[in-house]
């Protein structure tokens, strides 16, 4: 194996070496249960697509669907790895903050916050029972 293959198979998330080992089990089973599996996954997914502009972990749901949706399609295998690389990614810009950055983040929502609530009381906007 040349090295650059060791750093790429190192790098790679782990659930994705645990997925890929699911989708021989997943081969011997049955047909309508795969057609099950399958028909689970599409939910998933939808209701992940779904919850971008209604309430819920859209983020958490959409891995899900497509980690369901994987053992089948390789289209969805992709989707995944691309994710969780993409995930991995923002993980580490967001450990790599600096203390600056955090406490201005939390400032602007304070201020967001404040905002919100001065509109609301003193725009006489029926958002709060005042």
């Amino acid at each position: 194996m040349a090295p650059e293959d060791s750093e790429t198979d190192h790098d790679r998330p782990a659930i994705l070496d645990r997925i890929e080992d699911r989708r021989e089990q997943y081969e011997a089973l049955p047909l309508p249960l795969r057609i099950l599996i399958v028909l689970a996954g599409v939910t998933c997914l939808l209701a992940g697509l779904a919850m971008l502009v209604l309430p819920g972990p859209a983020f958490v749901v959409i891995p899900v669907g497509l980690a369901i949706l994987s053992l089948q399609f390789a289209w969805a295998q992709s989707a995944l790895e691309r994710t969780v690389v993409q995930g991995a990614k923002a993980k580490e810009r967001a450990k790599n903050t600096t203390r600056a950055q955090r406490l201005t983040s939390v400032a602007f929502g304070l201020a967001a916050a404040a905002a919100f609530a001065a509109w609301a009381y003193w725009g006489d906007v029926p958002v709060l029972p005042v």
